[in-house]
């Protein structure tokens, strides 16, 4: 594609509706313009005969079947929890004041 011109950059900050401050522009025409050249370089990788990757691990699921296994004794979940208050496991509010979840 070649150099992203001031004037390029500014239609692609339009398109994407960003504002791009004039301090920034050098720093990110260079990022762009070695984004675009590696993206060139993969161009040029020879994939003949290699396949598609449509799953890292392989395309096999693990998991084990969604079955109800015994509930965990209240002790041993009142030992995990970061903080409790008598026999209950102690939440952050997340409602009103007591900010997003």
């Amino acid at each position: 594609m070649g150099e992203f011109t001031p004037q390029y950059l500014e239609r692609l900050a339009a398109l994407a509706r960003l504002r791009i401050y004039p301090a920034e522009r050098d720093g990110l025409r260079e990022s762009l313009d070695a984004i675009v050249a590696y993206v060139d370089r993969l161009r040029e990788a020879d994939l003949a005969g290699v396949e598609p990757l449509t799953h890292v691990g392989g395309g096999e699921s693990r998991l084990a079947d969604d079955t109800p296994d015994e509930p965990l004794p209240a002790s041993v979940l009142l030992a995990m929890a970061p903080q409790t208050y008598d026999q209950f496991v102690r939440v952050p509010k997340v409602l009103g004041d007591g900010g997003g979840a």
